[in-house]
C-alpha cells in the first residue's frame, strides 16, 4: 500500500483552535517519557518543570517578566506571518533595538527620566525597525528570501553586540568583564513595588491587543490578511505588495526592538554578550501556538516563558541540563506543525497498479 498527503476540502475550525491544546498535551507526555529515559521521576519532572516555578508570587512575577519580550516579538511575527512574510530574525531586531537605545543611555548617564527614557525607548524601536528594514529592502529590491536574510542578520547583530561590549562600550570599572556600565536612573525601566514586574509587563499585552484591533477592524489589517490568504485577489484589488511588506516588517522589527530595549533597561540593567536566551526564535513558536492571533500570542507567550523558568528549576532541583528548555520548545513546535499539516491535508491510501502480464 502507498500513502500520500492530499489537501482537504476545507479546514476544520474546531481543530484549528484545538490543535494547540493537543500539541501541548502530547508535548507533556513526551517530556515525561524523556524524564523517564534520563532516570528522573516523570511526574516529579513535569511538576518541577511546569508547576513549581509559578507556585508562589515571586515565580508569577518572574513569569510575567519572561513573557513580556516573547509577547511583543510574537505579536509582531504573527502580523508578518498573516501577510505571508516569513521574518525569522526577531532575535537580531531585538539586539539592535537594545543597542540603539543603550547608546543614548550610555552617552547620557545623568539625564532626567521624563525625557531620557522616552528617547531611549524611541531609539530602541527605530533600531529594530531599521534592522527589519534591511530585510524588506533586500526582499523587494533583489527578491532575496526573507527567511535567509533575516536569519543571517541575527548573527551580524550578535557580532556587533559582542564587539561593542568587549571594545568601545566596555565598562572601564567592570574588571575586564564583557559588559557595559550600568544605565543611569533616567534610562531605567520602572518596576512596581517589591516584585520584579516592570512597565514592559503591562505594555506587552496592551500592544498585542492594539495589534488585534488593527488586524480585525482597520483597512490596513484587512489588506494584510488578504495579501497573506489570497495574493492574486490582493493584486486584482490593487493592494500594494511593496507597501504592505514594508509595514509588516517595520512593525514587527519595531516591536522586537522595543522588547530589546525594555529588557536591557529593566531586568538586566546593562549590555552583556547574552542579553537574550533566544527570545526571537522562541517567539516563532509563540506566534504559531497562538494561531497567529495577537490574543493567542499572549497565552502562548506565558507558556513559553514558563518553559524558561521550568528549565532553570529542572537544572537546579533535578540536575538536568539547561538544554531541557530547548527540548521542550522543539517538541512543542514539532507537534504543532504536525497538527497543522493534518488540519490541511489527509492521508490517502493508494493501491499500486497491478503488474502487467508478460
Amino acid at each position: 500500500m502507498i500513502y500520500r498527503l492530499e489537501p482537504r476540502g476545507e479546514r476544520s475550525l474546531f481543530w484549528s483552535y484545538g490543535s494547540p491544546v493537543l500539541a501541548i498535551s502530547l508535548t507533556i507526555v513526551t517530556m515525561m517519557a524523556i524524564f523517564a529515559l534520563l532516570g528522573k521521576p516523570p511526574v516529579r519532572g513535569i511538576e518541577t518543570f511546569l508547576i513549581a516555578p509559578v507556585s508562589n508570587l515571586s515565580g508569577l512575577s518572574a513569569l510575567l517578566v519572561r513573557a513580556a519580550p516573547l509577547i511583543m516579538i510574537g505579536a509582531g511575527l504573527a502580523l508578518c506571518y498573516r501577510a505571508n512574510i516569513w521574518n525569522i530574525g526577531g532575535d537580531g531586531q531585538f539586539t539592535m533595538g537594545a543597542l540603539a537605545g543603550a547608546g543614548v543611555a550610555l552617552a547620557l548617564p545623568n539625564g532626567a527620566f521624563w525625557w531620557e527614557y522616552p528617547l531611549v525607548l524611541a531609539l530602541g524601536v527605530l533600531g529594530g525597525m531599521g534592522w527589519a528594514g534591511i530585510v524588506a529592502f533586500l526582499k523587494l529590491k533583489f527578491n532575496a528570501n526573507e527567511i535567509l536574510t533575516s536569519l543571517m542578520l541575527v548573527y551580524i547583530a550578535n557580532l556587533i553586540l559582542v564587539w561593542l561590549v568587549t571594545g568601545p562600550w566596555r565598562d572601564p570599572q567592570g574588571f575586564g568583564f564583557p559588559q557595559s556600565a550600568m544605565f543611569g536612573a533616567g534610562a531605567t525601566t520602572p518596576d512596581f513595588g517589591a516584585t520584579s514586574i516592570h512597565l514592559g509587563c503591562l505594555l506587552a499585552p496592551l500592544l498585542a491587543l492594539a495589534l488585534w484591533q488593527i488586524l480585525a477592524r482597520s483597512v490596513l489589517g484587512f489588506q494584510l490578511r488578504v495579501v497573506g490568504q489570497a495574493p492574486r485577489a490582493a493584486r486584482f484589488a490593487g493592494f500594494s505588495n511593496a507597501r504592505l511588506t514594508w509595514i509588516a516588517l517595520l512593525v514587527s522589527g519595531g516591536l522586537s526592538g522595543l522588547a530589546g530595549i525594555i529588557e536591557v533597561t529593566g531586568p538586566i540593567g546593562q549590555l552583556t554578550t547574552t542579553i537574550t536566551p533566544g527570545y526571537g526564535f522562541s517567539a516563532v513558536i509563540v506566534a504559531f501556538l497562538g494561531r497567529l492571533h495577537p490574543v493567542g500570542v499572549i497565552f502562548a507567550g506565558l507558556l513559553l516563558a514558563l518553559s524558561y523558568l521550568g528549565g532553570d528549576a529542572a537544572q537546579i532541583n533535578l540536575n538536568m541540563p539547561n538544554a531541557i528548555t530547548g527540548i521542550f520548545q522543539g517538541v512543542l513546535l514539532f507537534y504543532l506543525l504536525g497538527a497543522d499539516v493534518l488540519i490541511l491535508h489527509r492521508f490517502r491510501r493508494i493501491r499500486p497498479p497491478a503488474p502487467e502480464a508478460a
